[in-house]
């Protein structure tokens, strides 16, 4: 319950109007309505005072419970689960070449999530591909690369090393995956 309608009840239950509650806390009428509209934040003295003349403890006033509308449990359950879902890409780092296989199968298991999370978790398991497909025609590039300056100068200068492309991906994978993050957050 927000503090103005707190102090409304409060009021009202001890049969109270704003007037009478103004005179009995010392501060005036205007205050007390401002207070019950919640149309401002009040001083810790003011709601000392109010507290006092309502003859409650001053700490049951300013320990407000969340409102039912705000805490949405369905909602909670499905960016916790996307954002799983989102972390479980980082199996690349253990199995790169089959790893978009684990968030296909966590996506499998759990059906029951909204259309749009279902389109946004498949878009997650095609970039993964797209990452796959990638590294391997990078690595077939540097090869490629390396087998024509090797052939035509026939010495092994100049030559890139896998090691370069290889990392390089895998940075980009995990910004992709942490970018996919921040967008969880936003959206759902």
């Amino acid at each position: 319950m927000q503090l103005g309608k707190k102090i409304a009840t409060a009021r009202k239950l001890k049969g109270l109007t704003q007037d009478e509650l103004a005179e009995l806390s010392q501060i005036t009428v205007r205050t007390v309505q401002r207070i019950e509209a919640d149309a401002n934040t009040p001083q810790s003295f003011t709601l000392k005072a109010i507290a006092k003349a309502l003859d409650i403890e001053y700490e049951s006033l300013i320990n407000l419970e969340p409102e039912a509308s705000t805490v949405n449990p369905a909602t909670d359950d499905l960016r916790h689960f996307m954002i799983l879902f989102n972390f479980s890409c980082f199996t690349y780092i253990i199995i790169p070449w089959v790893h978009s296989l684990v968030p296909m199968a966590i996506l499998k298991k759990r059906m029951d999530i909204p259309a749009a999370a279902i389109r946004y978790c498949r878009t997650i398991i095609r970039r993964q591909v797209y990452w796959v497909i990638t590294l391997h025609l990078a690595m077939l590039a540097v090869f490629g690369y390396n087998y024509a300056l090797a052939s035509v100068k026939g010495s092994k200068e100049g030559l890139i090393a896998y090691s370069w492309p290889f990392l390089l991906m895998y940075f980009v994978n995990a910004i992709v995956i942490l970018f996919q993050h921040l967008q969880i957050r936003k959206s759902f």
